[in-house]
């Protein structure tokens, strides 16, 4: 119901073959780009802040551009972009072009693309913040193209480790953090290769020889151990190195596809199985602390990087992020609406026959599709004890048979989402206002004094839901609303790369706070504080503990559930309101393969994790504006 912001997400294509070849082919030389668009524009719903594409030319001649980026900001940022490229294109007449004169003369030809759809994770906005970043320099072999799916947690330690070899980072973000050190590694690499043939090769020979031998291996192993976070980030050179790295607890998502025509790297499996249409057994996941490294001669290699440190794979990726058209997340998210039918039927107190259920928003759609399956299964299996009870009295007859195998769970649309008005949401108490009509009522779906159940994908601030939801489907007289949640209850804010709210704007933590002040219990909020403090001090990541799970040990997770409720329940409701959540126990049964549950268990995978989490803390007793 309500929009988390989402992380980013990357697309990258390496033609492996000339440029000649996918003209005669495919009858353009706008092959690899009209693929780049496709694949960011089905990657939409991670990026909603900005967008940014850029280019390499490997074969462009020296007096002539080799490197291209554009960048936009807003939503509809993936068009502007192409409304620039591509008309700049037909204007130049690149359908009439030879190869060789495009590649002299066509901008944003080349044989390296990446693309980039951002939303904000550092609290920082602004076009000097959109990936991809670009590193200029005169040698080709130097330049260096990055964008990623990305937010590290020890910026402080990397821009000291920077700013320390004299160099002088122009913006304090991770990115430019990360662009400085890899740029400094990749000089480095070229002067290795530079003393290893000075002495018996001469320039321009030498430059090529440079360019030849670049091993983009080296500069990851030379700045990836310093980097605490998670991430799935892409580079490129001037010179036609390519490399994807992903974080060694795999807790950003990476995918690839490799044949004799092009190597592809996406956030998501669907993504390239839909715009390169192959299966799903021929796109794999790249491997925590793996990178896929493509030469400048073409040839590819996945190479480890860094050991793997256990599997902390985003379980929100899953819940949430990712398009529900992957075969595996289809299947969790229905599993994850089954796990919840118990509960279900035990708030409408197993009565189906007065119970409409429905979902909201279309993101919510499949994991109910796996509650309806669970909800029926429950009563074909209520029908056949019934069946078997009147038989055995002796009372079954065609009537009763009927009126039994009639019985089913009713679904209807009860909300329809009106998106002509978000584009006029503005601020304050106009924004509340518009807020309240977002969605349109289905009247007729309820009747009066009939129980309604709602499932959404998660819940977090709880803000649409107190200001338009739950007044939208009090209009429908329901006896009861319960809206369900197929996520557990976010407790902790995100500091991998999805962009979650301040710990004061977690209706969890709320709750929390709430049951604490109720029940005279402030001096925890003081014991937790000074736990905190003291955390600052450690130097030694394995004691590090996160202290802000203390806020919610006194309370059962019922407890919270219910404070929730209470809380998010506007004036005036006249149904009583209930809130159900997925349990953790629930939840990592539905996605087993991905246990990272940082943002619901605080069990957050790396010491930086941790040190934020108590810092936001920190920051919300001491009244700090902070968004952590």
């Amino acid at each position: 119901m309500e929009q988390l912001k989402h992380e980013c997400g990357i697309a990258m294509i390496r033609l492996r073959k000339p440029l000649d070849y996918y003209n005669q082919k495919y009858g353009t030389l706008r092959y690899g780009l009209d693929k780049l668009y496709l694949m960011m524009e089905k990657q939409h719903n991670r990026g909603q802040e900005a967008a940014g594409v850029g280019i390499v030319n490997m074969n462009a001649q020296p007096g002539r551009e080799y490197v291209w980026r554009e960048r936009a900001m807003g939503t509809q940022a993936i068009q502007d972009i192409f409304a620039n490229i591509f008309p700049k294109l037909d204007e130049i007449g690149l359908s009439e072009m030879s190869t060789q004169q495009a590649v002299a003369e066509a901008p944003y030809i080349g044989e390296i693309m990446m693309g980039h759809l951002r939303y904000s994770t550092t609290g920082r906005s602004g076009i000097n913040y959109v990936h991809p970043f670009l590193r200029r320099n005169n040698w080709r072999s130097r330049n260096l193209l990055l964008c990623g799916n990305f937010n590290l947690t020890n910026v402080d330690e990397i821009f000291n480790r920077i700013a320390a070899t004299g160099q002088h980072p122009r913006l304090y973000s991770d990115t430019i953090m990360v662009l400085e050190q890899l740029g400094y590694a990749l000089d480095k690499e070229n002067h290795r290769i530079y003393r290893q043939h000075r002495d018996f090769i001469q320039d321009p020979e030498l430059a090529r020889t440079i360019e030849d031998n670049i091993d983009l291996r080296n500069v990851l192993k030379a700045t990836a151990p310093y980097w605490d976070g998670g991430y799935a980030m892409c580079l490129a050179t001037g010179s036609g190195d390519m490399a994807v790295i992903r974080d060694p607890r795999g807790i950003r998502p990476a995918f690839y596809y490799i044949d004799d025509e092009v190597v592809v790297v996406a956030s998501e499996r669907p993504v390239i199985q839909t715009v390169w249409n192959v299966p799903a057994s021929a796109v794999h996941e790249l491997s925590p602390g793996a990178a896929i490294i493509a030469t400048k001669n073409g040839d590819v290699s996945v190479s480890d990087i860094l050991p793997q440190e256990g599997n902390s794979r985003c379980s929100f990726e899953r819940i949430y992020f990712s398009r529900g058209s992957d075969a595996e997340i289809y299947n969790e998210r229905k599993q994850l609406g089954k796990n919840l039918v118990p509960a279900v039927l035990e708030s409408v107190d197993n009565d189906i026959d007065s119970t409409v259920f429905s979902f909201i928003p279309n993101t919510a759609e499949v994991a109910f599709y796996g509650m309806m399956q669970g909800l029926e299964q429950h009563l074909d299996r209520e029908k056949l004890i019934q069946i078997e009870k009147l038989q055995h009295q002796g009372l079954l007859n065609g009537q009763t048979l009927y009126d039994i195998m009639r019985r089913k769970v009713r679904v209807e649309k009860v909300a329809i989402k009106d998106i002509k008005l978000r584009t006029f949401i503005s601020e304050g108490d106009i924004r509340n206002d518009l807020a309240a009509h977002v969605y349109d009522v289905t009247y007729g779906s309820v009747q009066p004094g009939e129980n309604l159940v709602i499932i959404d994908d998660s819940i977090v601030r709880g803000t649409t839901l107190r200001q338009s939801i739950l007044k939208i489907l009090d209009r429908l007289n329901p006896r009861k609303i319960v809206v369900v949640s197929s996520a557990p209850q976010v407790r902790y804010p995100d500091y991998y790369g999805i962009d979650m709210s301040r710990l004061s704007e977690f209706a969890a933590f709320r709750a929390a706070i709430s049951l604490i002040k109720e029940r005279g219990m402030q001096p925890l909020l003081d014991q937790v504080y000074d736990k905190c403090l003291k955390q600052r001090e450690l130097t030694d990541p394995t004691k590090l503990r996160n202290c802000v799970k203390d806020i919610y040990e006194p309370f059962t997770d019922q407890e919270i559930s219910d404070r929730m409720a209470l809380m998010l329940t506007p004036d005036g409701i006249k149904a009583e309101v209930q809130l159900i959540f997925q349990t953790i126990e629930g939840m990592h049964q539905a996605i087993p393969n991905h246990p990272g549950d940082w943002y619901f268990s605080g069990n957050y995978p790396t010491p930086g994790g941790t040190r934020l989490v108590n810092q936001a803390f920190i920051n919300y007793y001491q009244g700090l504006p902070n968004r952590r």
